[in-house]
């Protein structure tokens, strides 16, 4: 009887936290995401458009290297992502803390296809960028999920993004929405067969399965009240990710000329175009669909089908900032496996919108 009873504040805790984890959830995506691109799809439904080009503008290219030019595009992404990234960070660190460990480790601790799978079907709905969900990556391989699902969550975020698929559907074609979906599949899917092999043992002993759910403060023991880690985890997630994110990104910025050419019909059908806008749109940075201008953009200059499948995959899948983020928990090894599989995935699908005739 004495053990129950001391028990039950402890109870009630983790249902608190249980409950502000899902409110923070449910509440955050429908401001940030649901409810803001929900009436962008009715934009791109009426106009066929979801707006101007991040990276050029209007303009068939972007403009030369230099500082107002790292500037300028920090801060028109800092203004598309910042309350995305607040989300994240909030995400990332309550993930730690505010939910059972063991419900964790059983749904998405294990190596097989089971825990990728509602991994990658979680991230649907999540509907973030590849840098606004990286916290919430950090947070779950903290908190032992598998690799495999950590990468599956990961891309899938903005690989399968049905508003994003919505969009190109309205603006580019269905044609390139449905090649997106069957891309994006096998894309999300090798990502967590790659990362399901890079674990060389499994990750969730029976043992931890088992064990009474306890708050736990990035990889060590936390004091008992998991509010309390939540805030501590949050305060170190941010502190750690956001100074590197905004260098990067302005540095990417900076360079837009270096890694997307001025356009015209004469440069656009290169296949090594397409080669090496895949290594770009593999590096460079966008916000939630923020590739759908961009490709409509540079294919009204005359890029074609293979450039332009290059850039759809390759552009919302990872980012350099956003393997940076992750690479603060995420082995570089695995990192560096799945950017050059998001590169090779680029050329594929530039090469399957040429055989499509797209």
């Amino acid at each position: 009887m004495a053990t129950a009873t001391v028990s039950r504040p402890q109870d009630r805790l983790t249902r608190w936290a249980i409950v502000i984890f899902l409110l923070l959830a449910v509440g955050g995506l429908f401001y940030v995401k649901w409810s803001p691109l929900f009436g962008k799809a009715l934009i791109a439904a009426s106009k066929h458009s979801i707006g101007a080009s991040i990276v050029s503008g209007t303009a068939a290219a972007p403009p030369a290297f230099s500082l107002a030019a790292a500037w300028d595009y920090a801060l028109a992404y800092g203004a598309d992502i910042w309350t995305a990234i607040v989300l994240g960070l909030l995400l990332g660190s309550a993930v730690q803390t505010l939910l059972p460990r063991d419900w964790l480790l059983k749904t998405l601790g294990k190596t097989g296809a089971k825990s990728s799978t509602l991994a990658a079907l979680a991230a649907v709905p999540s509907m973030m960028c590849t840098c606004c969900s990286a916290p919430v990556v950090v947070g779950l391989h903290r908190a032992k999920a598998s690799p495999g699902a950590v990468m599956a969550y990961w891309l899938g975020n903005p690989v399968l993004n049905p508003a994003t698929i919505v969009f190109m559907g309205f603006v580019l074609g269905w044609n390139w929405a449905l090649l997106r979906i069957g891309v994006g599949i096998v894309l999300v899917a090798a990502a967590a067969l790659i990362g399901n092999r890079f674990a060389t043992h499994e990750l969730v002993p029976q043992a931890a399965t088992q064990a009474p759910l306890q708050a736990v403060d990035s990889d060590q023991e936390a004091p008992a009240n998991p509010f309390l880690a939540w805030a501590r985890n949050l305060w170190r997630l941010t502190l750690g990710l956001i100074p590197e994110y905004v260098v990067i990104v302005m540095v990417l910025g900076a360079a837009r000329a270096l890694l997307f050419p001025a356009m015209s019909p004469a440069l656009g059908g290169s296949l090594l175009l397409a080669l090496g806008l895949a290594i770009g749109g593999t590096l460079f940075v966008i916000p939630t669909a923020g590739e759908v201008p961009i490709i409509q953009t540079l294919l009204s200059y005359g890029l074609g089908a293979g450039g332009a499948g290059a850039l759809m995959i390759t552009l919302p899948a990872v980012s350099l900032p956003s393997l940076v983020m992750v690479g603060r928990a995420v082995p570089a090894r695995l990192l560096i496996r799945i950017a050059v599989l998001v590169a090779v995935t680029g050329v594929i699908t530039g090469l399957l919108a040429l055989a499509l005739h797209i």
